[in-house]
């Protein structure tokens, strides 16, 4: 075995909880930065550890995939990757046929109305 002495850290399934001893062996990998901001994070600072390739788009629930954020950073990047995830997935469903009922209510002209005539 080469470079590591430890062995990778790699979770037995997607929403495995990190352990505390591979949350600090990646925050001291990347330096205490996060990897979005490039903000040194201090003492009292929340923050999180994000997969740099989603779990959605095939990345691995691993120490090697995992990097330091900000927190306030990182909501911001999972709103957005949350979009782009909704309409990827509706665009997959659409092209393999399958519409979802709309939620959108159908709005009717009305009934023409009637004159009479004296």
């Amino acid at each position: 075995m080469t470079g590591r002495s430890v062995p990778e850290w790699q979770g037995a399934t997607p929403d495995a909880a990190i352990p505390p001893r591979v949350r600090l062996r990646v925050f001291e990998r990347c330096g205490g930065k996060c990897a979005l901001t490039g903000r040194k994070i201090m003492p009292g600072d929340e923050w999180d550890l994000d997969h740099e390739t989603p779990l959605s788009m095939g990345g691995r629930h691993a120490e090697s995939n995992l990097r330091v954020v900000w927190r306030p950073a990182h909501r911001e990047k999972t709103a957005v990757e949350a979009t782009a995830r909704a309409k990827a997935d509706r665009m997959r469903l659409k092209h393999l046929g399958i519409y979802p009922k709309s939620k959108a209510r159908i709005r009717s002209r009305g009934f023409e109305k009637t004159r009479r005539e004296a």
